[in-house]
């Protein structure tokens, strides 16, 4: 992807409260990212990274600001029903259909997929993901691990620009890790852009910028291979 026709995500002044307003969780959330980045996003459990992510991905609705895509808002009305074929999210608990089996929760995302799901499986990016591996064991025989890559796999049927992960890394083993790592390099390479709420120390040392979320601010955080630094910030 050449410069001019980058990828370009602006966040603009994300506010969002709960309990009728008691609860300020996001306080003028703003960031810059392009394609080609992965954006780590850290804080402490309950801090609001899971909130954020879902704003991201047109779950919740914010009370105020913008998230401008390539010149467009993806909060308007007019791009909700698009936001699945630019964005797609992976929440911490897997969207999967527990009694059946890969192959088939894989067919009902990529039923309207402009990717072809049997060209994915051989060379593409589910392969990446080590899924072929276990494609006809149900849901509810999966290991985490697999969840989480199931949950992946689901996420980029539309071919999404933006990934959003919540805490990917979590309880898994060394393996699982590794696919997903290998995966996110490769989403990454192509052009697209990657955010990521992760404690993880391998998933922070892909991020190209890091930030604290605390006390519903979003502050720039400098790593430095110190993951002790950074927990002590939290």
């Amino acid at each position: 992807m050449n410069e001019t026709n980058q990828l370009s995500l602006e966040i603009q002044g994300l506010q969002k409260s709960f309990r009728r307003g008691k609860k300020q969780v996001l306080q003028g959330i703003s960031l810059h990212g392009r394609g080609g980045q992965c954006i780590g996003i850290l804080g402490a459990n309950g801090c609001g990274k899971s909130t954020l992510l879902s704003i991201l991905a047109g779950i919740q609705r914010p009370d105020r600001g913008k998230v401008i895509l390539n010149g467009m808002n993806l909060l308007g009305k007019k791009q909700q029903r698009n936001l699945s074929s630019l964005v797609g999210f992976v929440p911490q608990e897997p969207p999967l259909m527990a009694e059946l089996s890969a192959y088939d929760n894989l067919r009902l995302w990529y039923c309207q997929s402009p990717l072809s799901l049997e060209r994915e499986l051989e060379e593409g990016f589910l392969a990446t993901l080590g899924i072929p591996d276990f494609l006809k064991v149900p849901v509810r025989h999966m290991s985490g691990g697999m969840k989480k890559r199931l949950s992946i796999g689901c996420s980029i049927a539309m071919s999404p620009q933006v990934l959003l992960l919540d805490e990917p890394g979590a309880a898994l083993d060394l393996q699982c890790k590794e696919y997903i790592e290998s995966y996110l390099r490769e989403f990454r390479s192509q052009g697209n852009l990657i955010l990521i709420a992760t404690h993880e120390e391998r998933e922070i040392a892909l991020c190209d910028q890091l930030f604290l979320l605390k006390d519903g601010i979003l502050s720039p955080l400098s790593y430095a291979g110190d993951i002790h630094q950074i927990a002590e910030s939290l």
